[in-house]
């Protein structure tokens, strides 16, 4: 069973492999939606109660698309559902979530030098707050503010910018991040799952019964459809941003966040806006490079602790396990010897900056933090450290696979 990490890191793959699919699958289809909305016109022999029309050319034919601002007359024989891609998306995203985070908490989650939390504790936070924030949007929608639709989105912004400070607070950079990504896209996916869909279910069936469907329920889904189109880009963003240090590698992680929201407006009003009328505000573009500059420089403040601050923390649970593990003292020899030139706080290799992936592995502290991510990299795979860089030994590797199932079965 010490091989155990192998199988689950698969799992993790496959389940990222279905989340980045269905994303995909959901992110075109709503953009395409937009864009149809935005370009519709009007037409010369519309059926009664068409808002607008369009012609499409793609994949060798032509399409017609009418759009009907309520219903039509008739419930038409057969009717497709854009609702799976979204709901795929969104479970595999949370089953992506608590394989990473919650069973890799003590790794990944939970940030010693920031909070003193347990890892139910952790777990409890991460599932709670993607809940209530879900819960505290709903209601800012269903109140008055819904008819202030620009008061609305300054509102939810200013809830975002408050999680992702708080997130930042608790968990490490690269989980509060994500966590920041997994809240909007909750409210995205609720949104389909509690408003959009049930309001169009509404009006089916009152086509269905022959009834005069309401106005309001589809008025109701614009709102929301137009809030997971203006923050599909920034979701996009930082669910990426795990693999990249120096958008979470830093104290301020949680500005960095806040700023691309910010992106994510100006660039899909260009869009939105080129789609409706034909040409684009170039105002946004130096907009969005601004900010982006902003974000740029705001990346290089480190945010990894120093070493003698990491040799002076004490140790979590998980990480003495590992450090008072027979076999540590070769293992803890054979990483500082081949890697630490690159995943040092100031690396030493030519060209790099900041460690990779933000992995520091300097003190023993730090080796026992990453137990599972050396054993994975330099000892059951031969991908790190990379070969241009230095030619580890059989025998390195081998010490570092002795120590971690050591670890594992004594644990």
């Amino acid at each position: 069973m010490y091989d155990m990490a192998i199988i689950w890191d698969w799992i993790a793959f496959c389940v990222r492999w279905l989340h980045v699919i269905t994303a995909m699958a959901w992110i075109g289809a709503s953009f395409y939606f937009i864009a149809l909305d935005l370009m519709l016109k009007p037409g010369k022999a519309l059926p009664d109660g068409a808002y607008g029309e369009e012609w499409e050319v793609h994949g060798g034919g032509f399409y017609h698309t009418v759009k009907y601002l309520v219903a039509p007359a008739e419930m038409p024989e057969h009717l497709t559902w854009h609702k799976w891609q979204s709901y795929t998306t969104w479970l595999s995203g949370a089953a992506l979530l608590m394989i990473v985070y919650w069973v890799g908490g003590e790794l990944f989650l939970i940030d010693p030098t920031k909070a003193d939390l347990t890892l139910w504790q952790a777990i409890l936070i991460s599932g709670g707050s993607l809940t209530i924030g879900w819960l505290a949007y709903d209601f800012l929608c269903k109140s008055r503010l819904g008819e202030r639709p620009t008061l609305l989105m300054l509102l939810l912004f200013a809830i975002l910018v408050a999680m992702s400070w708080g997130y930042n607070q608790i968990f490490t950079g690269r989980a509060a991040l994500l966590h920041l990504g997994a809240f909007t896209a909750t409210i995205m996916t609720g949104n389909v799952f509690f408003q959009i869909m049930p309001n169009q279910r509404i009006v089916v069936a009152d086509l269905k019964a022959g009834r005069k469907p309401d106005a309001k329920y589809g008025k109701i889904a614009k709102l929301r459809s137009t809030h997971n189109n203006y923050l599909t880009l920034p979701v996009v963003f930082l669910m990426l941003s795990n693999h990249y240090p120096l958008a979470f590698g830093t104290q301020f992680a949680w500005i960095i966040a806040c700023l691309i929201f910010l992106t994510g407006v100006t660039i899909r009003h260009y869009f939105n806006t080129m789609h409706r009328t034909g040409k684009g505000p170039t105002w946004t573009w130096p907009v969005t490079a601004v900010i982006m500059v902003l974000i740029a420089w705001l990346s290089t403040v480190p945010g990894i602790d120093s070493y003698d601050e990491s040799e002076a923390r004490a140790l979590t649970p998980v990480e003495e396990k590992f450090a008072s593990a027979e076999g540590f003292e070769d293992a803890y020899f054979a990483v500082v010897g081949n890697c630490s030139m690159c995943h040092g706080r100031e690396p030493s290799w030519e060209g790099l900056h900041w460690p990779p992936k933000g992995v520091v592995l300097e003190t023993e502290v730090d080796v026992a933090r990453h137990a599972e991510q050396i054993y994975m990299q330099a000892g059951r795979t031969h991908s790190m450290p990379p070969p241009n860089a230095i030619q580890m030994d059989e025998d390195a590797r081998r010490q570092i696979v002795t120590w971690y199932r050591g670890a594992k079965m004594g644990g």
